[in-house]
């Protein structure tokens, strides 16, 4: 694709709903780290216990799950090649914590069937975005 060429109509609804997806992500990272009281009212006492009680890896890798694929969807929406390996990061990051969250932890009972779900759901977009921006690459979509 020359850089001429319009950006594909398919990017641009990726990347927009992406984004927020993504913030949502970062938000809720940000709003537990900072321990923000208000948005963590909707918890019960023992789940803050157990968010509380990661090990610092497991942090690292939750912000780095959810920061790159915040940055992944702006530089997808910027046409940079660049998203393929930040998205993988984010995949990869996320596989990591949900590995120590659901296999090493008791994420399963803290957070139950539906928050199980959800991080499933949250794996198959991630899952999505990386394949997508790569093909997206393939097709010279990307720069």
């Amino acid at each position: 694709m020359s850089e001429t060429e319009a950006t594909p109509k398919h990017l641009w609804i990726i990347g927009i709903i992406t984004l927020p997806w993504n913030m949502m992500g970062a938000f809720d990272y940000l709003m537990t780290q900072t321990k923000n009281e208000a948005y963590l009212a909707q918890f019960e006492p023992a789940q803050l216990d157990y968010f509380y009680s990661f090990p610092t890896w497991v942090v690292f890798f939750w912000a780095l799950a959810v920061w790159s694929s915040v940055l992944g969807s702006v530089l997808l929406m910027m046409r940079k090649r660049l998203a393929v390996p930040v998205f993988m990061v984010s995949l990869g990051s996320m596989v990591i914590t949900a590995i120590y969250n659901y296999g090493f932890s008791k994420g399963m009972e803290m957070m139950g069937f539906t928050g199980f779900v959800f991080t499933v759901v949250i794996f198959l977009v991630a899952l999505g975005l990386v394949l997508y921006s790569r093909a997206m690459r393939i097709r010279g979509v990307l720069s």
